[in-house]
């Protein structure tokens, strides 16, 4: 049973790097300190980048799991953006 939550959805299966993290990049600028969206891709190289993304932006990667060809993460939107951020 899945017990994620997530505030939003973002769906870039069947594109290639980096336009996954170039989506959830924005996405992520768009949401609120603390929300969490959840990226589905097909990329083999999407979990790596969004690990990359989270790790520079501090939002944080609350799960990854992949099943066959699709990959599903949770980011958490970090508490506070400082001034001028993005």
């Amino acid at each position: 049973m899945n017990t994620n939550k997530h505030d939003r959805l973002l769906d870039v299966s069947g594109t290639l790097c980096p336009i996954p993290a170039i989506r959830t990049a924005q996405v992520l600028k768009e949401m609120a300190g603390g929300q969490v969206l959840e990226v589905l891709a097909t990329d083999p190289l999407a979990e790596m980048d969004l690990a990359v993304l989270c790790e520079r932006a501090g939002h944080e990667l609350v799960m990854a799991e992949t099943t066959g060809d699709q990959l599903r993460v949770n980011i958490r939107v970090r508490s506070a953006l400082p001034s001028g951020a993005g």
